[in-house]
């Protein structure tokens, strides 16, 4: 029997609410669902929904449940349960318990735990209690609510301790006895007189957590600048290491405002092409070999690899470059080897960009195409 208790939607509009993935369908009975999925940081794609979720030796009870920003984590449930994404509900945790938005449940969970390498045995699985209650809600909102002023207050302790850290996020725990303080620093600091007093001032249990500076922008978000929300807050879930040398392959700026992103690192994007761009090199050949003519010997300047032409000027002229086709430098090269020198490149080139230096410096390029 459902009891009659109910929470007027109104109190689910705040911006709190959304960074946890929800939002608020109509209002919350004891028992029903409360939110459903929003568009939001890391969201899921069940991909497997109208496949049985159900296995040789009985249903998979098992769900993936999210808190504030990107943290989630998998639980087990019993099967009388039977949750469904989007549900609120109550879970295990160190001391007490929290409460989570289910964001994917049954078989596909299994999948999503081996893509991100989660190696904890089902058996360890922390558990998931129970619907939340109408009370239970009450008190996940009223935390909610906390968490600016606690991290406005909180930088100013830090502050105050000459501390060398930046706060970056507060997260209350579901039931208001706990609360995770995320913070980046460039070296180890001593909390130990803050947490004394973070526990004295808002009577809660402490947890100190430090993150990297990727791991900053992806809990707290923005635009990158293309336009579109930042992968690390909306898809990626495993960060890769990005080098200097990506970006040289792709023959980009060096520059490095045009390089980092919001964290302040080497974007993430810059990986996402290097494999094609390091297939299509394999087809050029080496960039140090002198190319050399009877007009002279010419250095390669640039690659253009979409076009699959390649960028040299002579020693004696750097001003002019030209467009020749793999092939031909190829064969050009193989000449060489055999002692043979070539006329001239003009006879290979097929695009011919000249730079004119003025008296500010460095010209314009003016590219002409180059007769058959």
């Amino acid at each position: 029997m459902v009891e009659d208790q109910s929470i007027n939607k109104d109190i689910f509009q705040d911006q709190q609410v959304f960074n946890r993935g929800g939002k608020m369908t109509e209002e919350y009975n004891l028992g029903q669902k409360v939110l459903c999925c929003s568009r939001c940081k890391l969201n899921d794609f069940d991909w497997m929904k109208d496949f049985e979720n159900e296995e040789a030796g009985g249903k998979v009870c098992l769900a993936e449940v999210r808190f504030k920003n990107d943290r989630k984590d998998f639980y087990t449930y019993p099967e009388e349960l039977d949750l469904e994404v989007g549900e609120m509900v109550a879970v295990e945790a160190a001391i007490g318990h929290d409460i989570g938005i289910v964001t994917m449940v049954g078989s596909i969970v299994e999948r999503q735990m081996k893509r991100k390498r989660y190696r904890t045995p089902r058996e360890e699985l922390k558990k998931i209690y129970r619907r939340a209650k109408v009370n239970d809600v009450e008190k996940w909102l009223a935390a909610i609510k906390l968490e600016d002023s606690t991290l406005s207050r909180t930088r100013t302790i830090a502050d105050n301790l000459g501390l060398e850290m930046k706060l970056n996020d507060v997260e209350y725990q579901g039931d208001k006895t706990k609360a995770i303080f995320y913070y980046t620093a460039d070296g180890r600091v001593d909390f130990r007189e803050l947490i004394k007093k973070l526990a004295e001032e808002f009577r809660v249990r402490v947890e100190m957590r430090q993150i990297g500076v990727r791991q900053e922008s992806a809990k707290l978000g923005g635009l990158g600048s293309c336009g579109r929300e930042l992968c690390c807050s909306s898809w990626i879930c495993n960060f890769q290491s990005v080098t200097t040398n990506v970006a040289r392959v792709q023959q980009l700026s060096p520059n490095p405002q045009k390089l980092a992103g919001m964290c302040g690192k080497l974007k993430c994007c810059l990986n996402y092409e290097y494999e094609a761009y390091v297939d299509a090199l394999k087809d050029f050949p080496d960039t140090s070999i002198v190319l050399r003519f009877k007009a002279g010997d010419a250095l390669h300047q640039k690659n253009d690899v979409f076009k699959g032409i390649m960028w040299y000027s002579y020693k004696t002229d750097k001003s002019n470059i030209l467009a020749l086709p793999v092939d031909k430098v190829k064969e050009i090269i193989d000449m060489n080897k055999q002692g043979q020198k070539p006329e001239k490149m003009e006879d290979y080139a097929v695009t011919k960009e000249t730079h004119t230096n003025t008296n500010e410096g460095y010209g314009e390029a003016d590219i002409k195409m180059m007769s058959d």
